[in-house]
């Protein structure tokens, strides 16, 4: 392979990379509803590359099951079941469970500066009523907890459930607790910091169990 045709190639992971990365922002941050439909030329207009572009990062979207592909329809933002919904829950407290273990009396140094950063920044955008910061940032606890562990494999997996999660907090969850899932957050930190993985598994459990339990039968938003 050439040099010109590697640079090719490389761009254009970039620039799938990007539109994938806006989308799953746009969905954590709640601006991009369940079920909103994905126009291929205005997103290929944003970002300035071609339908061809546009379409292989739609395909990586679905696969991580955030979008839905509907031949002759066009591409939409997933509407996950309760049903979903539930088994993503099971699959975080799985998770987790077993990334909290491997992190209690590990968060030394960087580690610990980052995620003290990360909560007092969670904090000013929770006293600052900015609902798409803090919405990002109270998922983002999850991940950046994954990062901390230095797996790459989980810190993607991560990645992927806090989408999933975004996606049902807004078709099943009640009013959101942005205040109290901070809260939570500082407590299960201080867990970790004193090496108590014991209590840091309970907390995370009393937090994905509180979140599971806002679900309701009725989505805000029609399958």
């Amino acid at each position: 392979m050439s040099k010109k045709t590697e640079a090719a190639v490389a761009d254009l992971h970039t620039a799938t990379d990007q539109i994938v990365g806006a989308v799953i922002q746009a969905i954590v941050e709640h601006r991009l509803k369940p079920g909103t439909k994905l126009v291929e030329q205005t997103l290929g207009n944003r970002f300035g590359v071609s339908r061809t572009v546009v379409r292989q990062a739609l395909f990586r979207l679905q696969q991580m099951r955030l979008v839905t592909l509907e031949p002759a329809r066009g591409a939409f933002v997933a509407q996950p079941s309760v049903t979903e919904a539930r088994e993503v829950f099971a699959v975080r407290r799985m998770l987790e469970g077993q990334l909290l273990q491997s992190l209690a009396g590990q968060l030394q140094g960087t580690s610990s500066q980052r995620l003290k950063a990360h909560l007092r920044a969670e904090q000013d955008a929770v006293a600052r009523i900015d609902v798409a910061a803090r919405t990002r940032l109270l998922f983002d606890f999850h991940v950046l907890l994954a990062e901390l562990s230095g797996n790459t494999v989980l810190t993607e997996l991560m990645k992927e459930l806090v989408s999933r999660c975004a996606l049902i907090s807004l078709m099943y969850q009640s009013a959101s607790h942005a205040g109290q899932s901070h809260a939570e957050h500082v407590a299960l930190a201080a867990a970790l910091e004193r090496g108590d993985g014991a209590e840091a598994l309970h907390l995370l459990d009393a937090h994905l169990s509180g979140l599971e339990h806002q679900l309701t039968a009725h989505p805000r938003v029609p399958n």
